[in-house]
């Protein structure tokens, strides 16, 4: 399924199409220009209509009713004051109004102006529902014509909702172009990747491994790479047990499947039985959330209970005890009590590390991981939330929060330590003529 022009085609058009889209892409950035306003006007009366529930019944009609849930939260993003703030704190409020520097050092002026970076191809990631609708959008935002390749696992959702924007502001139509082209489809990806001035990755070390095969020299390389996140517990955790309560929830409402998802759970302690002890007392916590949150991926669900089952009866047949050690099960959910201190990916799914890491190993610990960090959720005493959050940032953490809001958005917050619409721009310089005394600039042959 492709979206063109605001109209779906078959993915048996899709050849016709990309043997013309490079000129009609030359068209609109000859002939068209999209203005911030424009934009955030149409996203934010999308976003007001589906809170409003305008579109719950073609929503229900097109089989997307299971993500009802995540289109609401969605449409946080999507609110005028959101956008604006966002422009304004990554850009400047006045970012596309060109500034003048006046001649000094014997040098001419300059007139500086933003530009879009011209076309964007987006390789999507669809660990998280409508972020592929939604890298569109901050490519939208600094004006540039946009190439989506939607995930596998997508199901309909970004087409129908960048559909839906188009019809409420027909000008978007020739900036949007959406492929549900398979990543073994080689050959489209390279056609797309040559049509662009950027190409915007979602994803792992995989993902990005594959831009860079398809980038030609000169096209800028975006990259949003995997992060790991992690739940930092410093302190008298006992007496914590509202923020406990809503890092359980955090892990099963994610499921674990995002970047800012918590994938170990750090204790500040040298000390192995504190783990156990921990262990012991969050676990009910754990099932309490997994119950209100059942589990909705059944694949998960069934290799999970295949595993286990195969855990027993390896320790039946060996004669070992049927529990493992280190592991405190409940029903789809697990913690692992692990000797090591190194942070990794963990099984998912409500499965969690549970690890030491004193204070004073934190920086050479996480250090291993550099590049790689994102999110970090402190559960603390308050005397200490100053000098942790410090040493965290010194680790290489972009996002501090608190342990159950380690998936929110937070107003103006950058991505992995980026602005991301400032990824999307570049900078152009225009000479001022110059006047009659000017001077001419000094060679760098002279």
């Amino acid at each position: 399924m492709i979206l063109a022009d605001g109209v779906i085609l078959g993915a048996e058009e899709q050849p016709c199409l990309l043997d013309e889209l490079e000129d009609r892409i030359n068209h609109t950035r000859e002939k068209e220009r999209l203005d911030t306003e424009t934009v955030i006007a149409a996203i934010d009366q999308l976003g007001r209509r589906l809170a409003a529930g305008e579109f719950d019944g073609l929503i229900e009609a097109v089989g997307l009713g299971d993500k009802m849930e995540d289109l609401r939260s969605f449409t946080r993003l999507l609110s005028r004051d959101y956008l604006q703030r966002k422009v304004d704190v990554e850009l400047g409020a006045h970012w596309d109004v060109p500034t003048v520097t006046e001649a000094a050092f014997g040098l001419n002026g300059t007139h500086t102006r933003a530009v879009p970076l011209g076309t964007l191809f987006h390789v999507a990631a669809g660990n998280m529902d409508f972020l592929p609708a939604y890298t569109v959008v901050e490519g939208l935002l600094t004006g540039n014509v946009n190439l989506l390749k939607l995930p596998q696992a997508d199901g309909g959702a970004t087409i129908w909702t960048l559909q839906k924007l188009i019809d409420i502001e027909p000008r978007l139509r020739h900036f949007l172009y959406v492929f549900d082209t398979p990543s073994s489809d080689v050959a489209t990806l390279r056609r797309l990747a040559a049509m662009a001035d950027g190409i915007v990755v979602w994803g792992g070390e995989e993902a990005v491994r594959a831009a860079c095969s398809l980038a030609p020299p000169g096209v800028k390389l975006i990259e949003w790479g995997h992060r790991l996140s992690f739940a930092y517990l410093s302190g008298d955790w006992r007496a914590q047990t509202h923020q406990l309560t809503a890092l359980a929830n955090h892990i099963v409402r994610t499921e674990q499947l995002l970047c800012s998802s918590c994938q170990t759970i750090y204790l500040n302690t040298r000390d192995m039985t504190d783990i156990e002890l921990f262990c012991e007392g969050f676990l009910p916590l754990l099932q309490a959330a997994r119950e209100q949150h059942p589990m909705e991926d059944i694949g998960a669900a069934a290799a999970i209970t295949l595993k286990n089952m195969a855990s027993e009866v390896e320790a039946m047949m060996t004669g070992s005890a049927a529990e493992q050690p280190g592991k405190y099960r409940g029903r789809q959910c697990e913690l692992t009590a692990c000797e090591d201190s190194e942070l990794t990916v963990s099984e998912l799914f409500g499965r969690v590390w549970v690890k030491r890491l004193p204070e004073a190993q934190l920086l050479p610990v996480l250090r291993r991981q550099k590049g790689c960090l994102q999110t970090a959720g402190l559960l603390c005493d308050e005397r200490d939330r100053e000098r942790l959050t410090d040493l965290l940032i010194r680790c290489g953490v972009n996002r501090v929060t608190t342990p159950g809001g380690m998936s929110d958005v937070m107003m103006g917050e950058s991505h992995d330590g980026e602005y991301a619409l400032r990824r999307y721009i570049r900078m152009v310089n225009i000479e001022i003529p110059a006047a009659e005394n000017h001077r001419t600039a000094p060679s760098l042959n002279s």
